[in-house]
């Protein structure tokens, strides 16, 4: 990769931002920045690019989970304009759940709320950036506007509770620590005390008949170190 990328998660009053390594390996964290107006937020981002010598943006474009543009999309790309008639170039990368798995992870480390309020979106601009470059290396990361999505796979599993309820949870991140496997889980609607958005970090596990299932995790030291294994995984 000849430049770097500077990764965005815009929104309304915030920016989350981060920065690819030079080798386009890995994402690095940089700064939430709040939102002044166009003028100002355009010369921040371009002062960053300048920074890291690169003109390249890479936009998360926050779809609908059906893969449908909303009011969101279209303000995003309304700043991505503003961009590239500053000069840089302007990729999009389908950032669906990206937000959630900032959120539950930032929660599975038992941060204060206020902390994660300034956090999430630059950790958002993260996982959309770490997921970019992990499918360019495997040479299948195509732009937003080159996707087919009429048959994507939308990535929901379902799973039954105690009293027969169906669960549908989108399987966010595989993390392995300590020699077994555990997966961060988002749930994809609202179910009885379980909230849409929510996210879980469970072990990975097989029943009696051999077929895979989750289990819980009650110890809070445990979810913790999962959590760093995970951030480490994605370094």
């Amino acid at each position: 990769m000849d430049e770097r990328i500077v990764a965005l998660d815009v929104g309304n009053r915030r920016i989350g931002i981060a920065v690819s390594d030079p080798l386009g390996l890995t994402a690095q964290p940089l700064e939430t920045y709040t939102r002044v107006g166009y003028g100002p937020d355009v010369k921040h981002i371009k002062a960053i690019c300048e920074k890291y010598e690169t003109g390249r943006i890479l936009c998360g474009l926050p779809r609908n989970m059906d893969g449908s543009e909303g009011f969101q999309v279209d303000k995003v790309r309304e700043f991505a304009a503003k961009l590239e008639e500053a000069g840089l170039s302007v990729d999009y990368y389908d950032e669906r759940m990206t937000t959630m798995v900032a959120e539950g992870a930032l929660l599975e480390a038992n941060m204060r709320r206020e902390n994660r309020k300034q956090k999430v979106d630059m950790v958002a601009a993260v996982v959309i950036l770490q997921s970019y470059l992990d499918a360019q290396s495997a040479q299948s990361a195509p732009l937003i506007e080159d996707e087919d999505d009429e048959d994507e796979d939308d990535g929901i599993m379902e799973m039954e509770d105690e009293d027969g309820n169906v669960l549908r949870f989108v399987l966010s991140a595989t993390i392995h620590y300590a020699g077994e496997e555990y997966v961060l889980l988002s749930a994809a609607e609202a179910s009885g005390d379980i909230e849409q958005d929510e996210s879980f970090i469970m072990r990975a596990t097989a029943d009696d008949e051999g077929n895979p299932c989750y289990q819980s995790l009650e110890d809070e030291a445990l979810i913790a170190a999962v959590y760093d294994a995970y951030l480490k995984q994605n370094e």
